[in-house]
């Protein structure tokens, strides 16, 4: 390897930490450059990973010469016009999912980043948990086909609240955050374009503003089918689980750990160099830099998806 790569994070919260964690374990990269909405929060994480320059502007860190790469892990509604700014800066960027919470400002990312000529990716990172990989093995060396996915995201966030169980300056977004996940991967992993998609939802939520609940079906070219239920209202197990139904057999997704349908755990330890999916997103995106090459979940590769989350938008919108 050439040169180190210089990142500046912005975001100091539950999913920048992640970021942090993994990159520690990436060598030849090195966090120059920690961005938070509070200084005094902000400098805190900075002195515990060592971060030299903290900054409540990204501006600030996007004049820094020093730094070739951002990662933005910030609230939804800024992902695509930061993402704009650290491009028009000359820099990459990784931005975490979603890409934009609509269709126009997805797309335009897209654009400037072609423009630009850097890498810019999107944090979609089922792709890169060893869990989905194994599958996706299976399904490139022709012994699983996807007949059907049944997924579950199941929160209990009837407050406004992060991972860590601070309050949030932001409110998450069940169709915009969460389908998107589900919605690029059955694609990803079907290796077939979405060319069906229908959505109904629950009440509106008085205060936040946004359904808690919500239902999805998807039907790639290819025939499969999926059907996503998500919740904020669920007080019961936390998270995605995803089933796989397959032409050879059944898989069963939880988060890092994958099983059989008659619930034999499969080992997916020797998949890929870390069970960490942050760490393994990661070094995709600063191996994409090093070698000059469009990265797996690309803001192009990943474009389809807000397409189809567009399309459900204006249908829940006309009911």
């Amino acid at each position: 390897m050439s040169k180190s790569i210089k990142v500046a994070l912005a975001g100091a919260g539950a999913f920048g930490i992640k970021h942090l964690d993994g990159i520690k374990n990436i060598d030849d990269v090195e966090v120059v450059s920690l961005i938070g909405r509070e200084f005094e929060k902000t400098k805190e994480v900075a002195d515990k990973y060592g971060i030299s320059h903290v900054t409540t502007d990204l501006a600030a860190s996007l004049a820094l010469p020093e730094v070739d790469a951002v990662i933005l892990c910030t609230p939804t509604q800024m992902h695509a016009s930061q993402s704009i700014d650290c491009l028009k800066a000359g820099k990459h960027v990784q931005v975490e999912i979603p890409l934009a919470d609509s269709w126009k400002d997805a797309d335009e990312v897209v654009r400037i980043a072609k423009e630009v000529g850097k890498v810019a990716m999107c944090g979609h990172t089922r792709r890169f948990n060893p869990s989905h990989q194994w599958v996706n093995h299976q399904i490139k060396a022709g012994k699983f086909n996807i007949q059907q996915m049944d997924v579950q995201t199941y929160f209990f966030r009837r407050t406004n609240m992060n991972a860590l169980g601070q309050a949030r300056s932001w409110t998450d977004h069940l169709l915009w955050h969460h389908a998107a996940h589900t919605v690029d991967l059955f694609a990803y992993q079907a290796g077939s374009p979405i060319v069906k998609a229908n959505a109904v939802q629950g009440p509106i939520h008085p205060t936040l503003g946004i359904a808690m609940d919500m239902s999805i079906q998807l039907q790639a070219a290819n025939g499969a089918i999926c059907t996503l239920s998500l919740s904020f209202n669920n007080d019961g197990p936390l998270g995605t689980f995803f089933r796989y139904i397959g032409d050879t057999g059944t898989f069963l997704a939880r988060y890092d750990d994958l099983y059989t349908g008659k619930e034999e755990k499969i080992d997916v330890s020797k998949v890929d160099v870390s069970m960490n999916g942050i760490e393994l997103q990661d070094r995709e995106f600063f191996a994409a830099i090093q070698e000059g090459r469009e990265p797996n979940s690309s803001v192009a590769q990943v474009l389809p998806c807000y397409k189809v989350l567009h399309n459900l938008e204006l249908q829940l919108n006309a009911h």
